[in-house]
């Protein structure tokens, strides 16, 4: 399942975009595939490099478009940094790292060349601590990007469209507040566009998977819950999409992410009705992958597999490449044969090769 050659892409990889940052993190690609060529656009995190005695991170000066460094004794009374992902200071939440993205291109879908410079930079003040986190849907020739944007009031949803990797159209902010997670599917359903996505749930219940439904890609609404963490399981604190859902001839097929109270996340597989996605055929009572290899369980955020993208292969098209972050730190990739996966799912009758109801990306 796992790739040999895994990890495919390490922080050591990557040049920082700043003189006197670095990489430490690369991690939770989306996936397509793009002029015969599997495109990876991956997150990569950077940070100032540390000093002694101080922590020492960036964020966007939206003026100038460049970063603004902010330097931490480690001695403050103020400062608070349990989490390796946020620091405290002052009442005031960051980021221990700035992300951009950047894509990774491979013929194969195994080995990757990373592109030399960033091919999307946080540029606006919803955008000041990160960019995060992508997913790419195509519909008809147009290639869908949107990412979760984060800033100082919260995270959003940030959606561009682009048809050659070059050039992006910035369509704007589709899901605001508190809202991560989406996954647009790659067609209308009923004359409507759809997505999943993870609007935050307060208090009240754990993060949860809603779908969502627009006629035009930028007014979302018809707002309805698909389904909630469950106790004693391995998605039992958060769940949230994963993939891009694929249609097959039995239902939209779904690779979505769940985390325990321990933070150990892992990847299972939901089945959703081809015509009314808002009803569950299939959900995975134990997890498709879950932090078993050491470069999912160690690193900059230990137990973790995360998942934003994943393809048909190149070479076989009863098989899909699915590519995930390890421990938060690195990116990985697995091989998945379709009719396996159909067939986790429990399908009465189901053709002995499940065929993919989409043309290839």
């Amino acid at each position: 399942m796992r790739f040999s050659n895994n990890p495919l892409i390490t922080p050591k990889d990557i040049q920082p975009t700043t003189d006197g940052y670095e990489v430490f993190s690369v991690l939770n690609p989306a996936a397509c595939t793009f002029n015969d060529e599997v495109l990876l656009l991956l997150r990569v995190i950077e940070r100032p490099v540390q000093t002694k005695g101080f922590l020492s991170i960036g964020v966007l000066d939206v003026g100038s478009g460049g970063y603004k460094r902010l330097d931490f004794s480690l001695d403050d009374p103020l400062l608070n940094y349990d989490d390796p992902r946020v620091i405290k200071y002052d009442g005031v939440t960051y980021l221990t790292g700035m992300s951009h993205l950047r894509l990774a291109r491979s013929r194969d879908g195994v080995n990757f060349k990373i592109d030399p410079k960033p091919t999307i930079m946080p540029s606006t003040y919803e955008e000041r601590y990160s960019i995060e986190d992508a997913r790419i849907t195509k519909l008809g020739a147009a290639y869908y990007v949107y990412y979760v944007a984060v800033a100082d009031f919260g995270f959003s949803t940030i959606l561009l469209k682009t048809t050659d990797f070059v050039r992006f159209e910035r369509i704007g902010n589709i899901f605001p507040g508190v809202n991560k997670d989406v996954a647009i599917f790659p067609e209308k359903i009923n004359g409507m566009y759809a997505a999943l996505h993870r609007p935050d749930t307060g208090f009240f219940a754990n993060p949860s998977m809603w779908m969502a439904y627009s006629p035009d890609l930028v007014h979302w609404g018809q707002y309805s819950l698909l389904m909630q963490p469950r106790a004693g399981k391995w998605d039992s604190s958060r769940i949230g999409a994963g993939t891009v859902p694929l249609k097959t001839d039995k239902g939209w097929l779904e690779i979505y992410h769940g985390a325990d109270e321990d933070h150990r996340y892992s990847l299972g597989v939901l089945l959703l009705d081809a015509d009314d996605p808002s009803k569950i055929l299939y959900r995975d009572s134990k997890p498709l992958i879950e932090p078993a290899m050491d470069y999912e369980t160690n690193g900059f955020f230990k137990d973790v597999v995360f998942t934003n993208g994943m393809v048909v292969s190149p070479e076989d098209p009863g098989k899909m490449f699915l590519y995930y972050g390890s421990a938060d730190e690195r990116v990985c990739g697995a091989a998945l044969m379709l009719d396996e996966l159909i067939g986790r799912c429990n399908c009465p009758g189901r053709a002995a090769k499940p065929r993919v109801v989409m043309s290839r990306l």
